[in-house]
């Protein structure tokens, strides 16, 4: 019975990864704000001992009269020019869904709170390891005239497969047989197989 059991737990440890996405509420705070004097680089130090993967979400929450929530460049984020967003959100719930990798960089848009370090930059690799280049943007913050029109609501917009996709599906092929294996090793362990 307990190596059923044990097999069992393997199984669902081996799967878990791969399967199941996080909400993450940022910075683990009340709300989205400027951050505190006992913390001041809360939302540098957050995004680090995370592992951010496609398919997470985000939540910022805030009171809607007071903040917002824009999603802006790199040169915006590190100079919080707040002119001409990505994407911007203001219902004091709002969800950022991870649909690509690459970096990704938000600020408040409330004026002011981007140099107080109301901030955040995450980081969301390939499955091959890789961290993709931003999308081309414009002087303007818009995106290149050749992509679709409409705001950046759930994420980066998908490109089409790449080179890497084959050593993705290699990824997902090698555990799947990974867990195959795990599952006749506890059969035959169990006496079943």
């Amino acid at each position: 019975m307990a190596v059923k059991l044990s097999c069992l737990i393997l199984f669902f440890m081996l799967i878990e990864s791969n399967v199941f996405a996080y909400q993450y509420q940022v910075g683990n705070l009340q709300a989205w704000n400027i951050p505190t004097s006992a913390d001041p680089k809360v939302y540098t130090n957050w995004p680090k001992k995370l592992t951010f993967r496609i398919g997470d979400s985000l939540l910022f929450l805030y009171p809607p009269s007071q903040d917002s929530l824009i999603q802006v460049t790199k040169e915006s984020y590190n100079t919080c020019n707040l002119k001409n967003p990505i994407l911007y959100m203001n219902d004091g719930n709002s969800l950022f869904n991870i649909t690509s990798p690459g970096v990704f960089y938000f600020t408040s848009g409330a004026s002011g709170h981007c140099e107080k370090s109301q901030k955040l930059q995450i980081s969301v690799y390939a499955s091959d390891g890789s961290l993709p280049e931003p999308p081309a943007y414009g002087p303007s913050g818009a995106l290149a005239d050749s992509a679709p029109s409409y705001p950046t609501v759930f994420g980066g917009i998908p490109t089409g497969p790449s080179p890497s996709s084959s050593s993705s599906l290699n990824i997902k092929t090698s555990f799947l047989i990974a867990a195959v294996i795990g599952v006749l090793v506890c059969g035959l362990a169990s006496g079943k197989i």
